[in-house]
């Protein structure tokens, strides 16, 4: 069995507890930080048997490694925070376990997209979820394709390219698109700032952008 566990994106209380349970049960743990899970487990007094690392820069390489382990054992996987597979190691794992046959169950919790989706005011029956643009190459493809959809669109985006990003947005949707930016969402600076592109940019230049950031755009023609 592979267990899918999401952890807090912040706040430790957004751990469930069947969350806790789960982790509680697991023979081995495989985690994108073993550091940072290390402390979220002493946090809830969790012991384990194995807690074995497991993130983009082996997950290539130790892949049949960590399919076995599902083969033989309980395995929960971990990311730093939110749901692993959402712009987060494990998808290749999930899909190589399910070629395998091996039981996937992926427990509800934690992701930084959602909050910031319902919190923007922007319709949310119907989104895009964009995650991460291309850093360089396909960049403008990307944009170009996004402009003209008529959902609302989620991206991610660290603090040193927020201003970059905003600015290529406004170039691209228009100045007037309506937007919301979430930031350090479930943590004690939390905050949400809601306009139009050109509006936001003129935010974060004049105030330096800190924590993990959630754009939400309004679609075209809405």
């Amino acid at each position: 069995m592979l267990y899918i566990v999401p952890t807090p994106i912040g706040n430790l209380e957004d751990m469930t507890f069947r969350a806790i349970n789960v982790l509680k049960a697991a023979e081995v743990i495989l985690a994108e930080d073993t550091r940072k899970t290390k402390n979220l487990l002493e946090h809830y007094e969790i012991t384990y048997d194995e807690l074995i690392a497991y993130h983009k820069f082996n997950e290539h390489k130790q892949l049949q490694k960590f399919v076995e382990l599902a083969q033989a054992k309980n395995v929960a996987l971990v990311t730093d925070a939110g749901t692993p597979g959402i712009s987060d190691p494990g998808f290749l794992l999930i899909r190589e376990c399910l070629k395998e046959g091996i039981q996937v169950l992926t427990l509800p919790g934690a992701t930084a997209f959602v909050p910031a989706l319902v919190n923007s005011g922007l319709p949310c029956d119907k989104f895009y979820f964009e995650g991460f643009l291309p850093h360089k190459k396909g960049r403008q493809k990307r944009l170009n394709y996004l402009k003209e959809l008529d959902q609302t669109i989620v991206l991610y985006e660290s603090p040193y390219r927020i201003v970059k990003t905003l600015e290529q947005l406004s170039e691209f949707f228009g100045q007037g698109r309506k937007a919301s930016v979430s930031r350090e969402i479930s943590k004690i600076y939390e905050e949400t700032i809601r306009g139009n592109l050109i509006e936001l940019i003129e935010h974060f230049k004049n105030k330096p952008p800190k924590g993990e950031f959630v754009i939400i755009i309004e679609g075209a023609n809405t």
